[in-house]
């Protein structure tokens, strides 16, 4: 085991000379923290970039030119092992909201001139001292709800800016216990184990087995958040299941924790057939995959804190529905 505290000072140190450079000043930070075949995955319309410009041009520079005064204002930030790979590769993830004026259209989405949040999860690969790979998720959709755009039907869950825990203690900038680690990853594997045996629809039995009472569940923007397993059921589990069939699960790209903290993330994680109903959709003969990040805070013996991203504008755009295209349509009009 390591203290990973190399990994994190890199990752921090990355960050902020990112966060400080600005136009043409940011493919040669990201040429200095990263290898020669970086590989950068991102949500729909981004998805994957190979090598510094790439991601420069196609990520970076636009919302930097949308979003100007940034601040990252990061909740959660742990390193680790990854499970999948046999704890072969080191691993950092940070959490958290990206806070800007939205001064300039991104993405088609019409500039606010206001603070606009960008909620985002980012997972680091670290090989020799430098950035190897990434995954960022970012919810774009939220981005369209603080501009004032309703791009889907009401969703099941609440719609808000998402807080960090509630313990206030998920910045892991110093070593943790590796028992404390091990914990975490234990009690996730089983929460994962109970949920693809039964198609990703526990019962509140199984659900009580690795979750507390007051558990929350931080979705993204058109699915909503919801409070208590109860509600979970209700305002989550129960719509996906009965809008989703023949959900398939097929693993993570990585999975690791980290003291009270762990999470994982897919490409893709699930696949399944819409049936009608989820997101307004109708029924479909084609299958769509859902490319997910879930983030936990453990409390004790069991799982207090859920943070969920979900490419949801790629699950969408599988089945013929161009969320920015049809945005862009309307405000030309």
């Amino acid at each position: 085991m390591t203290d990973f505290q190399a990994s994190k000072a890199l990752v921090l140190n990355f960050h902020a000379a990112l966060d400080a450079a600005a136009g043409p000043a940011l493919p040669e930070v990201l040429r200095q923290y990263t290898t020669a075949d970086y590989h950068w995955r991102g949500m729909h319309p981004f998805y994957e970039q190979r090598g510094a410009e790439a991601v420069a041009a196609v990520f970076w520079e636009p919302f930097r030119r949308a979003f100007t005064a940034l601040q990252r204002r990061p909740d959660v930030f742990f390193a680790g092992r990854n499970d999948v790979d046999g704890f072969q590769t080191e691993w950092v993830c940070s959490m958290g909201h990206l806070l800007g004026l939205f001064d300039e259209d991104w993405l088609g989405i019409p500039a606010t001139g206001k603070m606009g949040f960008l909620r985002y999860a980012e997972f680091n690969r670290i090989t020799a001292g430098r950035i190897s790979e990434t995954a960022l998720f970012c919810d774009v959709l939220g981005v369209m709800q603080q501009a004032g755009l309703q791009p889907l039907p009401a969703q099941t869950g609440a719609a808000l800016i998402t807080p960090g825990p509630r313990t206030h203690d998920g910045l892991l900038l110093g070593p943790q216990d590796p028992a404390a680690g091990a914990q975490t990853l234990g009690l996730i594997n089983r929460m994962v184990t109970d949920l693809t045996s039964d198609s990703l629809h526990s019962t509140q039995d199984t659900l009580a087995a690795t979750w507390h009472d007051d558990m929350i569940w931080f979705g993204p923007a058109g699915i909503g958040a919801t409070y208590t397993r109860q509600r979970y059921e209700e305002q989550h589990q129960g719509p996906f299941s009965a809008g989703l069939a023949d959900i398939r699960f097929h693993g993570h790209i990585c999975r690791l924790a980290e003291g009270h903290y762990g999470g994982f993330f897919g490409w893709a994680n699930l696949t399944m057939q819409p049936r009608g109903g989820f997101l307004g959709l109708p029924a479909s003969a084609t299958r769509a995959e859902m490319r997910v990040v879930d983030i936990y805070r453990r409390a004790g013996d069991k799982l207090a804190e859920n943070w969920i991203f979900i490419d949801l504008l790629h699950f969408l755009a599988m089945q013929g529905l161009d969320v920015l295209g049809r945005m862009r349509r309307i405000n030309r009009r």
